[in-house]
This record gives structure tokens, sequence and C-alpha cells, in this order.
């Protein structure tokens, strides 16, 4: 519990006056009354003057000043931890538990939250597993907050066989539990194992929150589980959620993902209010569709409803053209990018977008100026475009040209041989194409295996 003392009358006052404080100057008055009165050892007074400091961006202050008592109580250096958790300060907070332990000041199950926090933020794993190893001495494991920080710790640093762990000897699991289970594997780009624990919940009678849903649904989305993302649509309906910003776009997202924007537009429309991610997500899907004429419309029409664009909003709107073949309104836009219409310039993926667009309409000439002209170093996305578009309309020798630079960039990968290979044969150089199967031969160089994946109805996504 969090010891409140009997306050005295200048406690109380200076309590008012923590509470009404809003200048750094003022603060600094607060605190010398603090140290005149000795009152910065009371955890009631202290609890407040560290909430002024956060919220004047003084904390360093108020660390400085508990530093100097002789063994503060737990409850002020819990409160410090959770205000530098709170002012994404790395390891700060970390920092702050290693000198209670210094002071031989015993942590309890509010220090662990805040600080396994703080480091999840910022990527602390071995940091983490200590604390790990001393929540487990202190016995403070059975806490579901405690583990839970520690779920989302292992998550957010990307170690899903340790979250799994202490999943796994969890012996109640919440919605909390669950959601942080699946958002790490999403966030390590393992959506099957996240569309699987998704699964477990259900049957394990936790009903999921927003935060679920919209983990879920991008687990959908990248993997192709139309179906699952179709449940997911019911069970909101069913509910009677409302489609709020966050949610209604990760509707969009994953019927433009996995195909059917026409239900994607049918929840755009439904949507009270809206943001320029789910415009984007309209855009993306109807590019993703082949929709070009169809994505550059939505665009015009975001512009004249007063959604100002963003860099992802161009890419989209770039790559439905280089879909549909729409050279001149590629153009104008990135144009219009040049010229900083949108207020910023063109980065890597414009350039690439445009690359795509050029290549695949045949204008192999403009498109190897763009990347000879451009700020950056050609990408291997770049470099595969060209090549695309040299192949489509039979240019051998610009084709050789993009695919030597592929293997440049990555002499690793077995399947660009194959594709310079290929282009010598067609160009009848055999003695070459024998070179480079000699090459491939010591090098142990083989051609990545391709791999497709379907949904089958009322089964699983299957790959092939």
């Amino acid at each position: 519990m969090r010891p409140f003392p009997p306050l005295d009358a200048t406690a109380t006052k200076i309590i008012n006056l923590l509470t009404n404080c809003s200048s750094p100057s003022h603060l600094h008055q607060i605190q010398a009354q603090l140290i005149l009165h000795n009152l910065h050892s009371n955890t009631t007074v202290a609890h407040h003057f560290i909430n002024a400091s956060h919220s004047l961006r003084l904390l360093a202050s108020a660390l400085r000043l508990f530093n100097r008592l002789p063994k503060p109580h737990v409850f002020i250096w819990n409160s410090l931890i959770r205000a530098f958790s709170h002012n994404h300060t790395p390891f700060i907070p970390f920092s702050i538990y290693a000198h209670m332990n210094r002071k031989s000041i015993r942590p309890n199950n509010f220090t662990f939250p805040f600080l396994l926090k703080s480091l999840s933020d910022f990527k602390g794993l071995r940091e983490g597993q200590c604390v790990h190893a001393h929540v487990v001495k202190l016995g403070q494991l059975d806490d579901i907050y405690v583990q839970n920080a520690l779920l989302n710790l292992y998550a957010s640093c990307g170690d899903m066989g340790l979250c799994m762990q202490v999943f796994d000897e969890m012996p109640q699991r919440d919605v909390v539990s669950w959601t942080v289970l699946i958002t790490g594997f999403r966030s390590a780009e393992r959506f099957d194992d996240a569309l699987i624990a998704f699964e477990r919940m259900q049957y394990a009678g936790v009903v999921p929150n927003h935060v679920t849903m919209v983990n879920a649904l991008s687990a959908c989305a990248n993997f192709g589980a139309l179906e699952m993302g179709v449940w997911i649509h019911d069970f909101i309906r069913m509910r009677g959620w409302e489609l709020d910003v966050i949610l209604g776009t990760s509707l969009i997202d994953m019927y433009g993902k996995c195909g059917r924007i026409e239900e994607g537009m049918a929840v755009f429309r439904d949507m009270k209010e809206k943001s320029v991610y789910t415009w984007n997500s309209v855009i993306k899907g109807l590019a993703l569709a082949k929709s070009g004429e169809e994505a550059v419309r939505w665009f015009i029409q975001m512009e004249q409803e007063g959604i100002k664009a963003d860099e992802v909003t161009l890419i989209a709107v770039l790559c439905a053209c280089s879909h549909s073949g729409m050279v001149e309104m590629g153009r104008k836009i990135f144009d219009s990018m040049m010229n900083r219409e949108n207020g910023f310039s063109p980065g890597v993926k414009h350039y690439a977008c445009m690359i795509d667009l050029l290549a695949r309409a045949g204008i192999l000439e403009e498109a190897m100026e763009m990347m000879t002209q451009m700020p950056f170093e050609p990408t291997k996305a770049m470099w595969g475009s060209f090549l695309a578009g040299c192949r489509t309309h039979g240019d051998l020798e610009l084709s050789e040209f993009a695919a030597k630079k592929l293997v440049e960039l990555e002499p690793g990968n077995g399947s660009y041989y194959v594709l310079l290979s290929n282009i010598y044969a067609e160009m009848g150089r055999w003695s070459d194409v024998v070179k480079l199967r000699r090459l491939m031969k010591e090098g142990e160089l083989r051609k990545d295996l391709g791999f497709s994946s379907i949904e089958l109805p009322q089964e699983n996504v299957y790959e092939l």
C-alpha cells in the first residue's frame, strides 16, 4: 500500500503550492521550503513534488533532491521510476533501481512494472534479464502485472523464446498477457504464430480488446488470412464496437492486402472519423488491386477534403500509377514532390516507385538517368525493377548491366547469378554461361526456392 502519513499545516500548504506550480522558479522556491522544513522525506509531499517536476521537465532536480536522503522510502523510489519511465529517458529508471539496491532498499511489486516498461522502450534485454532474476529472487513473480511487464520486455526486444517461456509458466493470463504475446509475434513477423496465439486465446475464454484485434488484423493482413480477418470483423459487429480510426484503418488494411478492397471501402464509408492513415490504407488497397485510376481519384478527393498527404500516401499513389501504367500522372506527382509542394522531398521509396513506373512502361533511358542522378545509391529493389523492365522490353544489354549490379550488391545470392546466366544464354554468350555456372558451383550458390500461400475454405493457410 502507498504510505500516506498524517499531514501538518505546512505540508498541506506545500502540497497545494505543488498542485498549482507552473514555473521552474516557483518549483525551486518550493524545493527550498521542503528542505527547510525537512519535508522531503514525507512520502505524500515527495509524490506531489515528483509529479510537479515531471510536468515541468525537471525530474533531474527531483532525483538529486531525493538522492541526498539517507534511506528514502521505497514509495519515493517507485514514484521516481514511474515518472522517468513516462518521460522516456533511457536507462535512468534502471540506474535508480541499482541505486535502491546499493542503499539496501527492498523493491516491491509496484517497482517492477514501470522499471521493466522503461527497459522495453529502449530494448534493454540484458538489463531486463537481471531484473527478471531479482523478481524471482524476491518472490514477486506471482504478480500478474510483473509477469505482463516481463512478457512485454521480451516481446519488445524480439526474444519470443523467452517471452513464450514466461507466458507458459504463468498460472493465470489476462487479456493483456495474450495481447502482448500476439503483438510480439506480429512485430517479429511470425504472423502464423500470432494467429495461433489469437485462436488459443479464444479457446481459453479470454475476451479480446481493441488492441488485441488491431494486432490480430495486422497478422491477418500480412499472412493473407482472410477468413480469420472476416471473423474478427463479424466479432466487432456483434459486440457493437465503434469503428474508431485505428480499428477501422486496420480492417481496411486487412481487406486491401487480402484482395477484398470492396469490403474495405464499405468499412471506410462506415467510419465516422478518418485520419491520413485511413486514406493511405484505401489508396494502398486500390493500388494492390491494380485500380490505379480509382486510387488517384481517392487521392484527389483526400486533398479536396483537406487531408494533407504524407510520404506514405505518395508512395501508394505512385505505386498505383506504376501498376496501371499511368506515367504522366506519376510524373506529375513526383514533380510536385521535387518542388516540395507537399512539404517534403522525395525519399528513396518514392524514387523506387518512379523507377519501377518508368521501367514497366519501357522508358528505360529515363529510368537509368534517374538512378544515376538521384541523391541516393540505387538499391536492390531499384535494380530489380529496372532489370524486370529491361527484360520485358527486350533490352538485353541493359539487362546484363542491371544483373551485374545486383550481383555486386549481393554476391551471395544465387538467384542473381541464374538471372545473369539466363541473359547470357538469350544473347548466345555460352562461354559466359559456363563461367557463371562454374562460379556458382565453386561458391556453393543456389537459387532459393519460391513459395506461395493459399487459404482453403474452412482450413488453415498453407504454404506451397
